[in-house]
């Protein structure tokens, strides 16, 4: 009887084993994406919702790195961890993932980042009933549209907005690079979530005044949808002069300039390894650790 138990045990297992490494990949990329959302924004619903009393400006930024920190930890054995369209699309153009992933990567990343929204919009539904006497507001010092995606201070311009994120996303992307070049210092091996915290906490703390330093796609425009089907309206894409475009280009611009810096100013200036030891190394370390990411 227990053999019997056991191999129908085992048939089921392999039944809900995927054996599409892309598929793998991708449902990687739906819930990392999924947990960055539920607990990053988490921290600043926290914060908006208790008006500061339990949480503010230190806990939204650590938190929201260590929410990220925790989604490659989940995810970045299988996909890499990357979480954000920008990172992926920087891994494509430079060569450190095939381009016929990228459609799954980013539809994953944008559909869990939408789904978090809506997890985290049910388990603050009463608290955002109550905040505003039901009412769902993006501006004023009611506003909770800001809980789910960034918008810009009432002084920023477009193109001083479209400068902000393109220049938050290049210092992401080529401390990234850095962080995963084996030819530099690098990090050891399990530690690079936690690295990437603490440069998610370095960017949320000296650039997040102008727009709260999105620096990826699906973070900022899969909540922001939600956000218009939930009850804030369409008002959310045409607040701040049509602001909802921003981090959305701009990070895949500043993800390609960041990418290419660390390119041709580091990289391509490393000496040459020895081949055997870099055939060994190669076997030993599978393509999605050598470029795992974030945010």
């Amino acid at each position: 009887m227990q053999p019997e138990k056991g191999q129908k045990r085992k048939n089921l297992k392999q039944r809900l084993v995927l054996k599409s490494s892309l598929a793998k990949e991708t449902l990687s990329e739906f819930l990392g994406t999924f947990i960055m959302i539920v607990l990053g924004c988490g921290c600043v619903a926290q914060a908006v919702l208790s008006r500061g009393h339990l949480g503010g400006i230190i806990t939204i930024n650590v938190g929201f790195a260590m929410a990220i920190t925790m989604a490659i930890y989940v995810s970045g054995g299988v996909s890499g961890g990357h979480i954000n369209p920008a990172v992926s699309f920087a891994m494509c153009l430079f060569g450190r993932m095939k381009w016929f992933k990228l459609p799954f990567y980013v539809g994953a990343q944008f559909l869990g980042a939408f789904v978090g929204a809506t997890v985290l919009f049910g388990i603050y539904y009463d608290g955002l009933m109550s905040f505003a006497g039901g009412k769902l507001l993006i501006v004023g010092e009611n506003a909770t549209a800001h809980i789910f995606a960034t918008y810009p201070a009432p002084y920023l311009s477009l193109a001083n907005a479209f400068a902000d994120q393109v220049m938050a996303t290049m210092f992401l992307l080529m401390i990234v690079f850095a962080i995963f070049d084996s030819r530099n210092l690098g990090v050891p091996k399990g530690l690079e979530p936690i690295v990437i915290g603490l440069l998610i906490v370095a960017l949320s703390s000296s650039l997040g005044l102008n727009s709260g330093c999105a620096m990826n796609p699906a973070r900022d425009l899969s909540p922001r949808l939600f956000t218009a089907l939930a009850g804030w309206g369409l008002e959310v894409f045409t607040t701040g002069n049509y602001f909802w475009w921003i981090p959305v280009v701009g990070p895949l611009v500043g993800a390609a300039i960041g990418g290419l810096i660390y390119v041709l100013i580091i990289e391509i200036h490393h000496p040459d390894p020895d081949p055997d030891f870099e055939a060994e190394q190669s076997e030993d370390k599978p393509e999605k650790y050598e470029l795992s990411v974030v945010m």
